[in-house]
This record gives C-alpha cells, sequence and structure tokens, in this order.
C-alpha cells in the first residue's frame, strides 16, 4: 500500500495530459464523419447527374449499323477489357443520351465505325498505380487540411484553442542585450532605484538580515523619451536573473478574456524561472482606472486588470517576481494598481539637467567624429527641456548636416543648426519674402531683441534670425545661463515684456499693427492667467487658485473647475489679466521708444545680414557698428540717423491677413 501512494503522487499532471487529447480526438471524429457526408453526397450528385445506360453488344452494332450512335470512346481498363462510352441519337426526343457498353476489338469492328460515320477517340491506358493516387489524393488533401486546421493547433493550445491565450512575453538573454547602466545618464536616482532592485535579486541576503523584503513592482514614470524602457534594458542588462519584456497593447486581443488568460500564462512563465523580472512597457494600456466618470468602464480591460492585480498581490502571489512597468499616464493608472504592496516604489525618469544633458550628448557623440572645436556645455545650455531621447536626435542630425556639407567632423556651427533645426524647424530658404514683409519681420525681431536686452531679468540672447524656420517668418532665440525650477514674478513680467517686443515694434515704426504676433499674444495670455490663478500673484485676488479652464477634461476630472468661482471673481480675473498684459505692453513701448535709433539700425543690419548673434547685437546697441565693421570718419553710425530716415511704409492690413507666428521667443 506504501509502494502505490507515490506512484498515484508522483503523476499529478497524469490526468491534465488526458483530458486535453480528448478534444482534439473528438474533433477528428466529428471531421471524418463530416468527410464521409461530403464525399458521399458528392457522389450521389455525380452520378445522378450523368444519363448513362447500359448498352448490350448486339444492340450497339445495330445502331451503329442505323445511324444512331454519333462517337464512341474506346478505352481499356489495364486488364485487356475494352469498354465503350459515348452518345446515341434518341428517336423519342430530340438530342442525345449517354451509353455505355463492353466491347471485343476487333478490326471488323474498327471497319463498322469508319464506315458508319462514327466519330472515334481511343484512351490511353491508365496504370493502376495512377488510378489509386486519382482517387485517393482528394481524400489526402481533405487528411492534411485536418491535421493543420485541427491537430497541430490544438497540441500548441496552452488554454483553449489556437493559443490566443499564451503570454507574449520574450525573454532576454545576455547575448542579445549588451545596454548596462554605463550607458544610461542624466537620471542617477532612478539608475540608484534599479540598482538596488538588480542587487536584491543577486545577493537576497545582504538585505533580509535585518528583516527587509523584495519590492514586488517599480513603477517608471515621467515625459516621453526620457529615457523609461532604456533603464529597463539596463537591468536587463545588468541582472543575472531572466528578464521578461512585453507591452501592455499584447494583452489586448479581440476575443474576451484573453487578456486575463495572457496575465496568467505570464506570471506562470515567471514562477518557473524565479527569481525573475517582467518588464510591462506602456502599462496604461491595460492599466487604466476603472472609476472613470464618463461613458462607463471596459469590461474586457477590466477583466486584464483585475487579473493583473491578483497575480501581483493577491492569495497566490509570488514572492520571487519584481515587476518593472514604465508609463508616461500615471495620472491614469488604476489606484489598486499603485498602492503599496504591488507597486511598491514610484520612481520618478525627469528631464535631465544641465549637467545631465551634457553626459548625454557626450554618451551620443561616441561614434561622431567631433572637431575640438564642439563645446558640449553650450550645447547643453541652449537644449532646455530637451529629453534623452531630443539629445539623441540632435546629435544625429548635426551629423547628417556635417556629412551632407561633406566635412571631416562635426564643427559646432552644425550642432547649432541641429539645436535650432529639432527645436523651430528647418530652415525654408524656399519661402522667400517680399521687401515690406522682410522689413516688417527684421522690426519684429528687433523688437523682441531690444526688450530682453534692456530687461535684466530675462535670459541672455542666443541668436536673432530672420529666416523663415517652421512656421515661424523669424525667431529670437534665448541661451539660459542654467535650469530653472521656480519662477519669480518678476521674471514672468520680464517675460512678457518681451512677447510684447514685436507687437510693441510694428506699432512703433509702422503705426499698423498686423497678425505676426498672434503666438505672442497667445503664450502671454497663457503666463498672465496662470499667474493670476494659479500662482496667486495678482494683488487684487490674492494667493488663491482659481482653477484653470486650459487643464484637459479626463476621467471626469477638470469637469467642474472652470466653474468653482463667482461671476463676479471671473471678471476681476479676466480685468487683471488685461491689466497684467497692458502694464508689459506699455513697459516694452517705453524701452523701445527711448532707443528708437537703436531699434532703426538694428532692424537694418539685420535686413543685411539675416542672421546677428549676441555680440552683434551687443555691437551695435552699443556702438551702432557690427563688431568686424570699421568705423568711417567720413560717415556717422547707423544709430546716429535722424528719425526721419528711419520711418519705414505703412504696411497694408490685407497683405498681412494670413496669419502667421513669426517670433518665437524660447525665454
Amino acid at each position: 500500500m506504501a509502494d502505490n501512494k507515490p506512484s498515484k503522487d508522483s503523476n499529478p499532471n497524469k490526468p491534465a495530459k488526458k483530458g486535453p487529447p480528448a478534444m482534439p480526438m473528438r474533433g477528428l471524429a466529428i471531421s471524418i464523419l463530416m468527410m464521409l457526408v461530403f464525399l458521399t453526397v458528392m457522389h450521389l450528385f455525380t452520378n445522378s447527374s450523368e444519363k448513362t445506360s447500359e448498352l448490350e453488344y448486339t444492340d450497339f452494332l445495330t445502331k451503329i449499323k442505323d445511324g444512331r450512335i454519333s462517337k464512341v470512346n474506346i478505352s481499356n481498363d489495364g486488364a485487356g477489357n475494352h469498354h465503350v462510352t459515348g452518345e446515341q441519337k434518341d428517336l423519342n426526343a430530340e438530342g442525345s443520351t449517354q451509353f455505355r457498353t463492353e466491347i471485343i476489338l476487333t478490326e471488323k469492328l474498327m471497319d463498322l465505325l469508319d464506315e458508319n460515320g462514327v466519330q472515334v477517340k481511343i484512351k490511353r491506358q491508365k496504370t493502376m498505380m495512377l488510378t489509386v493516387l486519382a482517387n485517393l489524393l482528394p481524400i489526402l488533401l481533405i487528411f492534411v487540411v485536418i491535421y493543420f486546421v485541427f491537430i497541430r493547433q490544438m497540441k500548441n493550445a496552452g488554454r483553449g484553442a489556437m493559443s490566443f491565450g499564451k503570454s507574449r512575453a520574450k525573454q532576454l538573454t545576455q547575448d542579445k542585450n549588451k545596454i548596462t547602466f554605463k550607458e544610461v545618464a542624466g537620471v542617477d536616482e532612478a539608475k540608484d532605484e534599479l540598482l538596488e532592485v538588480v542587487e536584491f535579486l543577486k545577493d537576497p541576503k545582504q538585505f533580509q538580515k535585518l528583516g527587509g523584503k523584495m519590492p514586488k513592482g517599480v513603477l517608471l514614470s515621467g515625459a516621453p523619451g526620457t529615457g523609461k524602457t532604456l533603464l529597463a534594458k539596463a537591468v536587463a542588462g545588468e541582472a543575472d536573473v531572466p528578464f521578461f519584456t512585453i507591452s501592455g497593447s499584447d494583452f489586448v486581443e479581440m476575443f474576451v478574456g484573453i487578456g486575463a488568460s495572457r496575465v496568467r500564462d505570464m506570471f506562470e512563465q515567471g514562477k518557473k524561472n524565479a527569481p525573475c523580472i517582467i518588464f510591462i512597457d506602456e502599462i496604461d494600456a491595460v492599466g487604466r482606472s476603472r472609476f472613470s466618470g464618463i461613458g462607463g468602464g471596459h469590461d474586457e480591460r477590466e477583466q486584464t486588470l483585475n487579473a493583473l492585480l491578483v497575480e501581483m498581490d493577491g492569495f497566490d502571489s509570488q514572492e520571487a517576481i519584481i515587476i518593472i512597468a514604465a508609463t508616461n499616464r500615471p495620472d491614469v493608472l488604476d489606484p489598486a494598481l499603485l498602492r503599496p504592496g504591488r507597486f511598491d516604489r514610484h520612481v520618478v525618469v525627469d528631464l535631465p539637467t544641465l549637467d545631465g544633458r551634457e553626459q548625454i550628448l557626450k554618451i551620443h557623440s561616441r561614434n561622431v567624429r567631433l572637431s575640438d572645436q564642439v563645446d558640449m556645455k553650450k550645447s547643453a545650455r541652449g537644449t532646455p527641456g530637451f529629453s534623452g531621447a531630443d539629445l539623441a536626435n540632435l546629435v544625429n542630425e548635426a551629423a547628417l548636416l556635417a556629412a551632407r556639407r561633406g566635412a571631416d567632423f562635426v564643427e559646432q556651427e552644425d550642432m547649432e543648426e541641429s539645436r535650432d533645426k529639432v527645436m523651430w524647424g528647418r530652415e525654408r530658404r524656399s519661402h522667400v519674402l517680399d521687401t515690406e514683409e522682410k522689413k516688417l519681420t527684421a522690426y519684429h525681431e528687433a523688437g523682441h531683441a531690444l526688450a530682453m536686452y534692456y530687461t535684466p531679468e530675462c535670459e541672455p540672447i542666443h541668436k536673432v534670425t530672420i529666416i523663415p524656420r517652421g512656421r515661424a517668418l523669424g525667431a529670437t532665440m534665448s541661451l539660459p545661463e542654467k535650469d530653472r525650477y521656480t519662477q519669480s514674478k518678476k521674471r514672468l513680467e520680464a517675460d512678457l515684456v518681451s512677447l510684447m517686443g514685436g507687437r510693441a515694434a510694428e506699432e512703433l515704426i509702422f503705426n499698423d499693427i498686423t497678425t505676426g504676433a498672434h503666438n505672442d499674444i497667445e503664450r502671454a495670455t497663457m503666463v498672465a492667467r496662470a499667474m493670476v490663478c494659479e500662482y496667486g500673484m495678482s494683488p487684487i485676488l490674492g494667493p488663491q487658485n482659481l482653477g484653470s479652464s486650459n487643464q484637459p477634461v479626463f476621467l471626469g476630472q477638470g469637469i467642474s473647475g472652470a466653474h468653482e468661482h463667482s461671476e463676479d471673481t471671473a471678471q476681476k480675473i479676466d480685468q487683471e489679466v488685461l491689466r497684467i498684459i497692458t502694464e508689459s505692453y506699455d513697459t516694452c513701448m517705453n524701452i523701445l521708444v527711448g532707443h528708437k535709433e537703436t531699434l532703426i539700425c538694428l532692424s537694418e543690419l539685420l535686413i543685411e545680414r539675416e542672421v546677428l548673434d549676441f555680440e552683434d547685437v551687443e555691437s551695435i546697441i552699443k556702438t551702432g557698428l557690427l563688431p568686424d565693421a570699421e568705423p568711417d570718419s567720413d560717415s556717422k553710425p547707423l544709430a546716429a540717423k535722424s528719425d526721419s530716415d528711419a520711418q519705414a511704409p505703412e504696411i497694408k492690413s490685407d497683405e498681412k491677413s494670413e496669419e502667421k507666428a513669426p517670433s518665437d521667443n524660447p525665454a
């Protein structure tokens, strides 16, 4: 009795192995039965469609002599017997009928057929092999189709037919993934968090000696392009444990219940390879909140999410499986998914800092032939707000620009042009401006430059250009000295003054306004409304958050935010926004009126050169001449010209009816 028990327990999966084959056998029997019915019906229809009658040999000879046989087919069955099939004329009705008879093939019979004008056709003798193959080939083809459609698919099925419930998680190996933490820069805090997870898997006793437990999940959140997936690849390269990767969209399928089945199968794969790491990219595809206030829920997605919640922290949760997930929309994830016990750590992968951008540029330029004059520090300063993906694109564009002009090395000019191309678009040299349009754009950008220069709180000027780029006819670009994470009231007011420079210059010089300041006014209005409603910088309304109506409506949020204050408060908000913008415009106009001659000088040189850098702008403001210009005693500087010489012709409003955004002030 003791020997029999282990034999039963040693094969606990035996019933499971006998269960699934029952369905293929049953399906095979049904398929064979259907095939037999099909062949029987086809045979009956084929035989019924042929009206063939048996004819005696003597009658056959008589009908030949009477001229009732029109044509015959003589064939041999392979055993020495001959038979004839053909058509005979029907005397009772018009037309002919088929007949068949056995004959003795002789020369006399052939002569009789020839004399009566019977059309004779002799068929070649078929071998026994060809006859057998001709009869068996349709049956074999049907069996092959049944095998591939039913048997093979059912053998590969894990749970259900066609293996739809199988997980699509792919296991990465050390040979296929060479990325390590040395190739990741600018996200030091996230690297430390994930490096601790890797060390925990390598040496769990180091952390468990004080009673610590392995974290069950790590959620990577951040803006697109900040390196969330790259960090996961680095974890796969550093870890000595199996690493499975899957996308959140892989759980979505047209069949109901497939997503939940794939989640269970994925965790079973992880259980077999524990300890291991499972990386789910774009988890918001299946982890969206179930408590949306608009349009109800999605049952299939909720079933998938419920299965994921149970597998991560349920009655049968796995202790040796770590889940790493990435998303750029953590605000839409279900609260039950974010709680400790499922995702214990929330790691924010932020945009890189100044030093981080410099390190990222150096990593991506390791395989690029750079000139000794390339200053990565300067390039990093000019790319505030760039993500790791943006910086990689910048280096690649610089290499392509250098290769296009046939250079041996990438110069600093290529890096600058690549930065401008990524931020504002490529130069549109084919977009030729006429004289009046070019002059208007030059004064517009010169107004921005002077407003920025004479406002100390603004960022330093980097470049002023009237070359069309992207959607803009011109641009005044700044070069921040450092990254700023907070903005003071004075700095925001300075930004408003610089944004008003283009409109103020148009009104001052041409005594008219155009649609060219559309983008400036839009950005200025957004900044002023944020100062009043969000930052509490209005002395009349005080430090209170009045809500912003520009927030997107999602999951039932943000619908009532715009109506949380009274109509009287809304009127005061509009008045304060108008006051802030009007004061900024007046301040900018006073600056340009006080330096009108400098504005004219800067605009004329901008028309001539099309591009001016900071040294050029500063030299024109101080001396009225470019840095490389030689002063002439006979001619006075441009800045000393009289106002009468500086008046430009007015631009008609109908010539500027098309809405454009010529200035793009990144300050």
